[in-house]
């Protein structure tokens, strides 16, 4: 038996936690409604026993103790417990009495957390306040030509092309010599990017899809979303909405399975395959979807055991190099439809990005190259892949770009960017740096997670447990008793207007560039940014 007043080294207090929960004894009710709704069970109704001395009138008799007992809200210390500050406590509270308040030391939890040689994971991402892409200003105006300045003038659509877009001369040799043209879909620059049936909860997932479907039909917006890895339910398969969908395999090829039994019983084909071979979020790193996560549906569309993890390998294991990759991987898929779906590979920015696009621009299969850059995704990663891996969108992009304009292909393979931008809330503005860099359209998750279903997580650690499937509004959770939190039709609704918002401005931006016709893909000239070795390393003005 350890005597009085003997710690452990590993005990807490609650001031040593980044948050600490404010509970006031005069306006609670102990209604219990802030344990009910606390995702990590980081409070719990206590008894409490006060004592207080009684001194007695008479200076004859001895002081007494009268004790006294009343309930409240405690806090628990353990890590695996420990608040995330996410507030749902604070939501649900009808009287104000109980805060999470974050502290003002240096975070001390995560000494604690880092037992059996595996260190912290983080479910947010960073919200950098430094952004490239946020210092870029657009520059060039057209002051003589129509259309006018005023974008709300004119009436003109924004669309991009997916797919091999061979010139004139090359398009009539391939139609005499094989009767097959690559196929080009027509689609909107802003793309969902990939976030699985599996990290998003299924209320999320349907919401998405609903505001895509509604965007499409309604709209006259050709939005399209991906699926990320992990499949898709099968009732989307056989639907006619899997026109709005891109399917990803990635290197756990998880899903597919489902996808390739109901290939027969498609009404549509999907708009492109996303071949993944890698990821923004953790470069040269696998994806986990944790056994939290992996319910009786999940397992059932990914084909494995129900409550297991589901690790990704960094590479898909039966490719050996790009150049087999790109041969087998590609044609097999578009063998799989018939050569009618474009296909393109999704990879992460770093500096071996260049060997990737040589080899696809000798591709007449490869339909494009995504590329993700190091500030993309929320997955469970760990800390020193996210803060110390990868390379920055705008500059691998403006290399790619380049690279393609060298050798004559820049109208031709189209370069899918994503990773890095809105993260400030600029979205439109950081597309249309993007796209005047090089690319052909934007893919983006994190923002639509935020702006579309009411993200908590935040720089200062707040929430940012996207990984262990305990998401308090019930967006990346598989838990019922959170996914029920979400409303789908909501997140829809709130999806079309972060659509119709983006549109008004990336309109407001093109339209005075005399870009009402196309998108002002590589138009360099139009950019501006007052920091001289940006502005030399992506080859754009230097103003200030």
């Amino acid at each position: 038996m350890e005597p009085m007043g003997c710690l452990a080294p590993s005990e807490l207090s609650v001031k040593d936690l980044p948050w600490q929960i404010h509970w006031s004894k005069d306006k609670c009710t102990l209604c219990g409604h802030c344990t009910a709704v606390c995702p990590v069970r980081a409070i719990e109704l206590g008894v409490h026993r006060k004592r207080a001395l009684t001194v007695p009138l008479n200076l004859g008799e001895k002081p007494g103790n009268l004790f006294s007992v009343f309930h409240g809200i405690d806090q628990r210390t353990d890590p695996a417990h420990a608040c995330v500050g996410c507030g749902m406590c604070t939501l649900v509270c009808p009287n104000g009495a109980i805060i999470p308040v974050h502290t003002d030391e240096i975070d001390k939890l995560r000494f604690h957390v880092n037992v059996n040689g595996e260190a912290r994971r983080r479910g947010g991402r960073r919200n950098s306040s430094d952004s490239l892409l946020d210092k870029i200003k657009f520059v060039r105006i057209s002051m003589l030509t129509d259309p006018a300045l005023d974008a709300g003038r004119h009436e003109f659509e924004l669309r991009t092309l997916l797919g091999r877009v061979l010139p004139p001369e090359e398009m009539l040799r391939v139609s005499r010599e094989n009767g097959w043209m690559p196929p080009v879909r027509e689609i909107y620059p802003l793309i969902i990017g990939g976030m699985s049936f599996g990290a998003l909860s299924p209320s999320m997932w349907e919401g998405l899809q609903l505001g895509v479907s509604y965007l499409n039909e309604e709209m006259n917006m050709p939005v399209r979303i991906s699926t990320g890895e992990g499949g898709c339910p099968p009732r989307l398969l056989k639907s006619r909405f899997l026109q709005y969908v891109i399917l990803q395999i990635a290197s756990g090829y998880f899903g597919w399975d489902e996808i390739i039994h109901n290939l027969p019983l498609m009404k549509e084909d999907p708009c492109a395959i996303e071949i993944k071979y890698g990821q923004g979020a953790k470069p040269g790193d696998g994806g986990l979807l944790m056994w939290y996560k992996v319910n009786k549906l999940i397992a059932a569309i990914r084909g494995v055991p129900q409550g297991i993890n589901l690790p990704s390998p960094p590479t898909h294991q039966t490719k050996y190099s790009i150049e087999e990759a790109v041969a087998k991987m590609i044609q097999s898929m578009s063998m799989a439809w018939g050569f009618r779906v474009p296909v393109y590979p999704k990879i992460s920015a770093t500096s071996t990005a260049m060997a990737v696009l040589n080899n696809l621009t000798r591709n007449p299969y490869a339909a494009g190259l995504a590329i993700d850059g190091e500030d993309g995704g929320t997955g469970a990663a760990y800390h020193v892949s996210m803060n110390s891996m990868g390379h920055p969108i705008a500059s691998n992009l403006r290399d790619a770009y380049l690279t393609l304009v060298k050798i004559g292909k820049q109208n031709e393979l189209p370069l899918l960017a994503g990773g890095g931008f809105g993260k400030n809330g600029n979205l439109a503005a950081n597309a249309a740096a993007l796209i005047m860099l090089g690319a052909s359209g934007v893919q983006t998750g994190k923002y639509i997670m935020q702006a579309a279903a009411g993200c908590l997580g935040s720089e200062s650690d707040r929430c940012n447990i996207c990984n262990i499937g305990l998401c308090p509004k019930g967006i990346t959770s598989q838990d019922p008793r959170l996914d029920r939190r979400l409303d789908p039709e909501k997140v829809a609704q709130r999806l079309v207007d972060v659509f119709l918002s983006f549109d008004t401005e990336l309109k407001k931006i093109v339209a005075p560039l005399g870009r009402s016709t196309s998108l002002p893909i590589g138009m360099s000239d139009a950019l501006g940014i007052a920091d001289a070795d940006a502005a030399k390393r992506l080859n754009i003005n230097y103003v200030l």
